[in-house]
């Protein structure tokens, strides 16, 4: 397991969240995530402008092994999609805490308060 960034929270779901000035807060999959996908083919991105509640399906991404769902960590307005990643899934793999996949601006930031640590997310993965 690679090194898990601390600034970083993390879902049960496998993904990250890191949040950016005025209430943005960018969203990826973990490196443990991308591991036991496999190489990504594919990745679906939400549209800009959808408002999403936290916990909501919002993406897709596919491997060579399987297709997985995404889910929002935390509630708001979709403001950015990485669109290098349409044409360039392998991106995540290489670089998982580089490849953002979307980022939602947010109302409320005490919703990132839910997540977990990268303590807590590497004894979830761990067991």
């Amino acid at each position: 397991m690679s090194h898990l960034p601390s600034h970083l929270r993390y879902t049960k779901s496998h993904e990250w969240a890191e949040v950016q000035p005025d209430q943005i807060v960018r969203v990826g999959i973990t490196d443990f995530a991308q591991q036991e996908l496999g190489d990504l083919v594919y990745i679906e991105l939400p549209k800009v402008g959808r408002t999403l509640s936290a916990g909501e399906q919002c993406a897709v991404v596919e491997s060579v092994k399987t297709a997985s769902d995404l889910f929002s960590p935390i509630a708001g307005e979709v403001v950015a999609v990485n669109e290098q990643l349409v044409d360039e899934p392998e991106r995540v793999n290489n670089s998982p805490y580089q490849a953002w996949l979307f980022s939602i601006r947010t109302d409320d930031l005490s919703g990132l308060d839910r997540l977990m640590d990268a303590d807590a997310y590497l004894l979830m993965i761990d067991q």
